[in-house]
């Protein structure tokens, strides 16, 4: 499937966050890129400051527009806040708890273990990025994974009890997600009622 591939470093300095994970690159280079982008804007419109949210969580999570439309579509569906429930069903994409497990060092390498089937689903080997986890399932590291040196690295050291939401058992290099998270133990600094807002009008 498509995705973005280019500068991560680009997308950071636009938004003025490390949301790829280019914290060296901010602090040198803390303004937007391009050849103008160190000099001083204009007000960004109302509109504009929407878009940017938007823009951003899908940079965050690595999901393009449609696929982004559709999950807010389903989430207008469902009752609820529907801010909070469409960051819930980003939250719970395997690619993302895959990497809230620690297991890769990013979203793009969670990604990419997930694309090569190296990630189980309760026992069973799932390559698609974006299925849904559901609570109660298991996901975990295939066998013959289980000694890459890219896994062994990001799990040395990781602080799982950081995520209240999920349960890590060392023993089987494997994670149980034990619920939905709520809105205030997601840590993503992201304004999820401005997306709303985008596409309420």
């Amino acid at each position: 499937m498509a995705r973005y591939t280019g500068p991560k470093s680009r997308i950071d300095r636009r938004f003025g966050e490390a949301i790829l994970g280019s914290e060296k690159v901010l602090s040198k280079r803390n303004f937007a890129p391009g050849q103008h982008g160190n000099n001083r804007r204009r007000k960004t419109s109302e509109y504009g400051v929407m878009l940017a949210e938007k823009q951003k969580a899908k940079y965050t999570y690595g999901v393009l527009e449609k696929q982004f439309r559709n999950m807010f579509d389903k989430a207008a569906r469902q009752s609820g806040i529907t801010g909070e429930i469409l960051l819930q069903m980003l939250e719970c994409r395997l690619d993302n708890i895959v990497y809230r497990l620690g297991v890769a060092p990013t979203r793009r390498a969670a990604r990419q273990l997930v694309n090569h089937k190296h990630i189980t689903v309760d026992g069973k080997v799932v390559g698609i990025a974006s299925y849904a986890v559901k609570p109660g399932q298991l996901v975990g590291v295939r066998e013959r994974a289980k000694s890459l040196e890219v896994i062994a690295d990001a799990l040395a050291g990781f602080n799982h009890s950081k995520y209240p939401w999920i349960e890590w058992d060392e023993n089987q290099k494997a994670g149980k997600l034990l619920h939905k998270p709520e809105r205030a133990d997601i840590p993503e600094n992201i304004k999820e009622q401005l997306i709303v807002e985008l596409y309420s009008k």
